[in-house]
Formats: structure tokens, sequence, C-alpha cells
């Protein structure tokens, strides 16, 4: 069984265009040096057209593709610094959507900003009962810590509830403040919260060994994996993602891969086959495996594997 802890809708009503067109140019920038004379307009054109999967009906063929059970849809709240990034009371509509379309498929993370106003709260909340959300979506980079106090009405209302947050760790969209993403910066409200579960988004792949000590001596502190296809390491990312799954913090440790992200390079199906015992597994128990693949993430948003057949139907 798979559940992808982390994978985002592949729409520009969720991702400012703009984000998109500075991914196109670097995306551009790297052909270029490669020797691949493609022009930059190309480029742009079908990224854009990668990202018209508005009510999630091609993610949910790429997971079924995979054998991709449930995944956890995330969508950060980029209001606050983009002029064409939907309010949030639309991006919530929006993901409920999705789910209503393919029930028993996704478990969103709801975003918020702490930059919202007293009001801020109170509309986390009514969406999580309204929609049956199941966790909370920070975007540091978009200008604020994962520690900021304006933050903790929130993390009282996911104490109270029960509720996971998942925290953006490592770069991110061009525009925004990369010095934003240390893992480190959770470590205060991680603290301050103990009864809050906070997921270091990216945390298996940038800053790892920041992540990892985390991990290691916060008991409310996990990883996921997303965006290991761009892992930079000269070994590759399977044999990185084997030796963090060796190590002594596996039980904190979500798979994520950031989908549909890799669209342009890859597929879903071809990046799962590496996670056999031949390869990513490679020493793995089995045990270890399954709380990887699914159970860790399962418990934290309190779900359990009986409820979540392979097919991905409740």
């Amino acid at each position: 069984m798979i559940v992808d802890s982390h994978v985002v809708l592949a729409s520009d009503r969720v991702i400012p265009r703009e984000y998109l067109e500075e991914q196109a140019t670097n995306m551009h920038h790297r052909l270029r040096a490669h020797g691949r004379d493609v022009g930059l307009g190309p480029v742009t054109d079908r990224l854009l057209a990668l990202h018209s999967d508005h009510d999630g009906d091609r993610l949910v063929a790429e997971m079924d593709s995979a054998g991709v059970s449930l995944a956890f849809l995330v969508a950060a709240d980029f209001s606050h610094v983009s002029p064409r990034a939907l309010p949030p009371a639309e991006l919530a509509r929006l993901h409920a959507a999705v789910c209503r379309r393919h029930p028993g498929r996704f478990r969103v993370f709801w975003g918020v900003d702490p930059r919202a106003g007293p009001d801020g709260p109170a509309l986390f909340e009514r969406h999580v009962t309204d929609h049956g959300f199941a966790g909370m979506k920070l975007y540091p980079p978009a200008g604020y810590s994962p520690s900021d106090r304006r933050l903790y009405p929130y993390y009282e209302i996911c104490a109270a509830r029960g509720l996971p947050v998942l925290t953006h760790t490592g770069p991110g969209w061009a525009p925004l403040d990369f010095t934003l993403g240390p893992p480190l910066l959770v470590d205060q409200a991680a603290r301050d919260f103990p009864g809050v579960d906070f997921v270091l988004g990216h945390g298996g792949v940038t800053h790892v060994e920041e992540a990892s000590y985390l991990c290691a001596h916060r008991p409310n502190v996990y990883l996921d994996v997303s965006q290991f296809p761009a892992m930079l390491a000269a070994e590759g990312w399977a044999e990185h993602l084997n030796r963090l799954f060796r190590s002594g913090i596996s039980h904190k440790i979500l798979f994520g891969t950031c989908w549909p992200s890799f669209r342009m390079s890859t597929s879903l199906p071809a990046v799962l086959s590496a996670f056999t015992p031949d390869a990513v597994f490679a020493g793995v128990r089995p045990s270890v495996q399954k709380m990887i693949m699914a159970t860790t993430a399962l418990r934290l948003v309190g779900d359990s594997v009986a409820a979540v057949t392979p097919g991905g139907h409740q």
C-alpha cells in the first residue's frame, strides 16, 4: 500500500502563474547549458499546459497507474505574496471540490498565513469543519517563520483537533525568500506545542542533517522525502534514500513525491519502480518499508490501514 504524503494540484489556480514562468526560465537556462536549443516560449507553454488539471482527474489517473491509494493534497496560501493567487476561501472550495469528485483519494492540508489577521484562525477551523481537511500547510518562504507567534492560535486549534502541520523546508518558488526554509525554524513551535505533529516537507531532500536531528530529538517532528527526483546528490536519489531509510529515524519518515512537479521529465510509475528490495529498500526491513510508505502518514491524520484499500476506496 502506498500513501503519497505530499502532492500538489497541477493548476495555475493553485500555483501563481508568475511562479510557473520563473520555473520555466530556470528550466530553459538548464537546457541551454546542456546544448539543447529550445526556446523559452515553448518551455513555458508546455509547463503551463501541464498545470491545467483543475479537477484532479489526471492526478488520480497517475496515482492509479502507480498504485498510490491515497495522497495528501497540500494547498499553500500565496495570497499575501502574489496578486494572482486565489483568495483562501476560493482555494479551499477548489480543493474540497476535488475531494468530492474523487472520494477517498485525498486528504487536504489547507494553507494558512499568519498575516491573515485575527479572523484567520476561525477561517481555518471553519474550513476544517466544513470540508473535512486533515491538516495545516505552511509555506514559510512566503515571508514568515513557522515559529511566528501569530501562528500559535492556529497551533492551538491543531492541538485540540489532532491535526498535523506540514511546513515547507528548503528552497521554493523563485520569487520567494529561501532564508526562511531551514528546518530548525520550526523548533520553537515544536517545543511550545508538544501535542502537535510537525512534518518537515522535503526534509529528506534538503537540509537533511538538520531535519534528521530534529526528528531524532523532537518526538513530534517528522519529515517527508518529497522532491527526491530532483535530489542534488552525486550518488543519485535512490542511494540517498536507501541510506536515509536505514538510519535511526525510519519511524519518522513519510514517503512523498511532490508530484506532479516532475511530469516534464518522468512518470509516477517510473519514479516508484525503484522502491524495491534491490534498490531503494535494499537492507530495509519490510515492517519499516510499510511505515515509510503508508502507516506513519495514516497515523498522523487519524486513518487506519484497514480504512484505505489498495484501490484507494474507503
